[in-house]
């Protein structure tokens, strides 16, 4: 059991979260913004075609749609080209969904457990893309995976 988690879920040169960024090789930060920019491209995807809708409690403010898009597009270049610019775009993500929830409220359905698990969701994922900004900016200076540059 021990070797298949170790393989798909943490392995020490693909899941390298618990590292410093400065211990960091170029090899496992290449993994950690290719991973962030899977994850974030294909959720941006999916909030770019459900914000379309109408039931959402921002009616049909396009900008939302648009804004899920533009994230789209940062993630892709994040993933392509490593760039602290794509990054720092990406981080944005947690704030504007924080001043989503300023302007437009929460879904009616939602309870108070459901909205305060949203927000700290929110400040969680914030304080990664903080990790997530260092990890590009450090990406061009960094050794390769066999310690050598």
């Amino acid at each position: 059991m021990d070797k298949f988690f170790r393989k798909y879920v943490w392995d020490d040169e693909r899941t390298p979260y618990l590292v410093s960024v400065a211990r960091l090789t170029r090899g496992q930060a290449g993994y950690e913004l290719l991973f962030y920019a899977t994850l974030s491209g294909v959720l941006f995807a999916l909030i770019t075609l459900t914000a379309l809708s109408s039931r959402l409690p921002h009616g049909d403010a396009p900008g939302v749609s648009l804004y899920a898009f533009t994230q789209v597009c940062a993630a892709l270049l994040l993933g392509m080209t490593r760039s602290a610019w794509a990054a720092v775009y990406c981080a944005s993500a947690p704030l504007a969904m924080l001043l989503y929830f300023a302007l437009f409220g929460f879904h009616a359905t939602l309870g108070t457990l459901d909205k305060t698990m949203l927000i700290a969701a929110a400040i969680l994922w914030m304080l990664y893309c903080g990790r997530l900004v260092a990890v590009a900016r450090a990406y061009p200076e960094l050794a390769g995976a066999d310690g050598q540059d």
